[in-house]
């Protein structure tokens, strides 16, 4: 039997294609399938008619910008003083406006991206192109949105939620009006079918991996002892007892270049044996950055910070990334604040085609924060309680072990939380091929005391596929369990496809209008060819992957 990865082919329009200008539509027509549509027409209604919906998309963003850099500056006059008086340094609230202020300038670079992809005129944008516009589309929404839920977890500055919630509609209404866009010029350009999967509520059709696809990457390191070409006459390395260029990680990053561009190779910081006990923050302009160190369990980075010491989650992470095309190798995060600390975050990564392979990623509850942008995980060990591998990313996890822990008395597991809040954001978790399983503490404590699930909806359009996996008897038979009440379950999508083990019988589980088990062509769009555009980004590494189905 031919796989599944040889069912279709896929072609490819040079980059910016010309194609014929979209047909001009009222404001009324194009707002007509947005998720706020009263908003949509009065952000659309200063353009002239007649107008089309790649113009309507253009301006949007052009709108959500300005609105982006008056909110960061908002943010400062806060916390500085000037807007918020001393309330904005007290407690918790000071973290969550400090959050907001870098979520903010996030927001407006990553418009800036989408206005440059987007040009002057209309053309057909090649699939990288649209994959990035609509990953960071999807960012923006997910950044606002981590803002809101910060400053509602601080229950103060009511007057600035009101104008965050307004917020997010606009962002909301201008990732709507470009997704329709983008949808349209494909469609004209590319041929692909613009109509969304009822059942997966993928908007990019499905693609199964040409027959010369690769099954994993360039064999670099066989080629040349790399995972990526690095630049070695500026790669440094990171020791505990002084015998390399640093002895903390932080400062190595620090030392990076800014915005080393892929041509001139990849950055390289060699991490040796270790514990080092920091907080370690890449920031975006770290792009082409890659972290190796000696192995799981050797090299260790380490902190402790949670919600019960007066951090946000957000930024209770150990290590935190936003540099894109980072990639991390052989090294275990780890945040140490215990059950009893709560949200206490090992890693939160929202860096844009981002890999992390044979890293190992240690807490409890929301140990592995997937916040935004597209992320690979692969040979990766997970381990944590309540929502451990949560957030917003477009992320895969391919070969991992996922290892449920005990939980404090009375809780229950769930591996997942996805947040997903827009159906038109191109996000979701898709496990594919791991292993599920308790812990040796979990084991130890008598499992069937501890109900662990495979997710929950953390937000409205939750969405969360396991396939092809190992599924052991810890997951309880209903495998998923509910937020609060209704909440999602008709608007969320989980799905489980061909997996296998103790816990994977399908025959008791939930009853809900959004799960799903899938047939082979429903898990192809959650892929890594699909779901997160591979053949543009891990095929230039030697990672190891599986571009389709098995």
């Amino acid at each position: 039997m031919l796989s599944c990865q040889y069912l279709l082919a896929f072609f490819v329009l040079p980059l910016a294609a010309v194609v014929a200008p979209s047909p001009s539509v009222s404001p009324v027509s194009a707002c007509r399938s947005s998720f706020y549509p009263k908003l949509c027409r009065a952000v659309l209604s200063p353009l002239r008619f007649p107008s089309n919906q790649y113009e309507y998309g253009r301006y949007s963003v052009k709108q959500a910008l300005k609105r982006a850099r008056r909110t960061a500056a908002l943010f400062d006059r806060y916390i500085s003083g000037a807007a918020g008086g001393g309330r904005a340094r007290r407690g918790v609230s000071g973290g969550a406006l400090e959050d907001c202020r870098a979520l903010a300038s996030l927001n407006a670079d990553y418009l800036e991206a989408v206005q440059a992809e987007l040009g002057p005129r209309e053309a057909a944008l090649g699939v990288a192109a649209v994959g990035r516009v609509r990953a960071l589309m999807s960012a923006v929404v997910t950044n606002q949105q981590t803002c809101y839920d910060g400053l509602e977890a601080s229950r103060t500055f009511p007057e600035l939620r009101g104008a965050l919630a307004d917020e997010t509609r606009l962002y909301g209404v201008s990732l709507g009006l470009v997704a329709t866009a983008l949808d349209q010029s494909e469609n004209r350009g590319h041929g692909k079918s613009t109509e969304p999967d009822e059942r997966t509520g993928s908007t990019g059709g499905q693609r199964s991996p040409p027959a010369d696809f690769p099954a994993i990457g360039r064999n670099l390191l066989e080629e040349s002892g790399e995972v990526v070409p690095v630049n070695q006459s500026q790669s440094v390395k990171v020791a505990k007892d002084g015998s390399g260029n640093f002895t903390t990680v932080g400062d190595a990053v620090t030392f990076a270049p800014n915005n080393t561009a892929i041509e001139d190779g990849y950055f390289a910081i060699y991490i040796e044996e270790g514990v080092y006990s920091e907080n370690v923050v890449v920031p975006k302009n770290k792009k082409n950055l890659i972290l190796i160190g000696v192995g799981i369990n050797r090299t260790i980075i380490t902190s402790n910070r949670s919600v019960v010491d007066g951090w946000t989650t957000f930024a209770s992470a150990t290590f935190v990334v936003h540099g894109e095309r980072f990639i991390a190798i052989d090294i275990t995060f780890e945040n140490t604040a215990g059950p009893e600390k709560h949200q206490a975050v090992a890693v939160r990564n929202s860096a844009d085609l981002s890999s992390f392979y044979r890293c190992s990623f240690l807490g409890y509850q929301d140990t592995l924060y997937v916040h935004s942008l597209r992320q690979f995980y692969r040979d990766c060990d997970v381990y944590g309680t309540v929502d451990f591998i949560f957030g917003n990313a477009a992320s895969v996890f391919q070969n991992c072990n996922i290892y449920a822990r005990k939980p404090l008395p009375g809780q229950v597991n769930a591996v997942t939380a996805q947040g997903r809040t827009m159906p038109d954001q191109t996000t979701g978790i898709s496990i594919h091929n791991c292993t599920v399983r308790a812990a040796p503490d979990l084991e130890a404590a008598d499992r069937n005391f501890t109900k662990t699930f495979l997710g929950r909806p953390w937000k409205e359009y939750s969405r969360t596929v396991y396939m092809q996996s190992f599924i052991d008897g810890v997951i309880e038979p209903v495998g998923w369990l509910e937020w609060s009440g209704s909440f999602a379950l008709t608007t969320l999508y989980y799905g489980e496809y061909d997996n296998h083990g103790p816990g994977a019988n399908t025959s008791g589980r939930v009853q809900w209008p959004g799960y799903s088990l899938m047939n082979a062509m429903d898990a192809l769009n959650f892929t890594v060819y699909n779901f997160t555009t591979a053949d543009a980004w891990l095929s230039s590494t030697s990672i190891p992957y599986s571009g389709g189905l098995l």
